[in-house]
């Protein structure tokens, strides 16, 4: 969901009453735009003026170096995006499908399809239930229309939002991590889909605030990002292990995330036109080292909603760190008063 110009320019004048210091630092969340710091990966810069919300990012399993995302209140379609070059080389179109109300994240599963998940609720939890797309990647990277199926999603502890859409990469399990300030819930889909009555999806475990997630190539780990950070989750038998802070960039609507398809790097995205994916090296694999300071410990206490602090950027003052957290709260409020005055979409 995008920054509106009301929120922006109450945070500019934000900014101004804090000074500049807070403007400095707070400048990100103004504008969808490349991030604050590369960590000193690479990347890309989505260049299709068509990609205004990207809200979900995964990497494709049948094309190497290609990666699936799309706008979060659009057509049923996907834009396969050269993370060489930003520019896409496919547009997808799916069928069979009803109007989407609010996608916000995709994955790619072992057994070849890609999972769409239309799971945002911007009313807090207000439909009794939200949908998955699946279609096969396709084998040729050209602008076609294929048939997909949808799966009617519910929770068994009631509606909630979310934006974190995940399959897991050896079992083909579907997870979803709703959204809250206040904490989410991780939620595990049945075994196998069902395109017939509703898949209930159980909660397995709590989570901060979340803007979406993904799994490692191997299973063994599950990153959950914020606005403002990111955590690693051990995984095993299905569950959450021990976690700890994980390197992230500060972007202008921090949205996405996936793993490089040889599970080296991680992909971190945001919304707005013209927006920058920011490649993160993973430590341990070999890969180029980020630049920047060193993560806390595992097990060092983060907020309630995830933002323990500026991932990728020295400390900062206090009245630095106070200019983020108060921007955020005024974001977040903002958000909620502009859902609640809003109607629901038809479905």
């Amino acid at each position: 969901m995008s920054v509106d110009t009301g929120a922006m320019a109450l945070l500019r004048a934000l900014c101004t009453t804090l000074g500049g210091a807070a403007l400095a630092l707070t400048a990100p969340l103004l504008a969808a735009g490349p991030a604050l710091a590369d960590d000193g990966g690479d990347g890309f810069t989505l260049t299709d003026p068509r990609i205004t919300e990207s809200s979900g990012l995964a990497a494709s399993r049948a094309h190497p170096g290609v990666h699936w995302t799309h706008n979060d209140q659009d057509e049923p379609r996907l834009f396969a995006v050269d993370g060489r070059t930003g520019k896409t080389v496919a547009t997808v179109t799916l069928r069979g499908v009803g109007k989407p109300r609010d996608m916000e994240a995709v994955s790619v599963g072992p057994d070849g399809y890609v999972y769409v998940g239309d799971i945002g609720d911007n009313l807090g939890g207000s439909w009794s239930h939200v949908w998955i797309y699946r279609f096969r990647e396709p084998e040729r990277l050209r602008d076609t229309t294929v048939t997909a199926t949808q799966y009617t999603v519910t929770y068994e502890d009631g509606p909630r939002d979310a934006e974190a859409l995940m399959v897991h990469p050896k079992t083909g399990r579907v997870y979803i991590a709703s959204k809250h300030e206040d904490g989410g819930g991780l939620y595990e889909g049945p075994r196998e889909l069902s395109a017939k009555g509703a898949n209930v999806f159980r909660r397995i475990g709590e989570v901060p605030w979340v803007t979406d997630g993904a799994f490692s190539p191997d299973g063994t780990r599950l990153v959950l990002r914020s606005y403002f950070s990111a955590r690693g989750y051990a995984w095993r038998d299905g569950r959450l292990g021990a976690d700890e802070r994980v390197r992230a960039p500060i972007q202008g609507q921090s949205e996405s995330v996936t793993y490089t398809l040889d599970g080296s790097a991680l992909l971190f995205g945001s919304e707005g036109a013209g927006s920058r994916v920011v490649r993160v090296p993973v430590e341990g694999t070999g890969a180029a080292p980020a630049q920047g300071p060193t993560p806390r410990p595992s097990g060092s206490a983060a907020s309630p909603s995830g933002a323990d602090g500026a991932d990728g950027e020295g400390g900062g003052s206090g009245l630095a760190l106070g200019a983020v957290v108060l921007g955020a709260a005024l974001l977040l409020s903002l958000r909620r008063l502009r859902g609640r005055g809003g109607q629901p979409p038809s479905a």
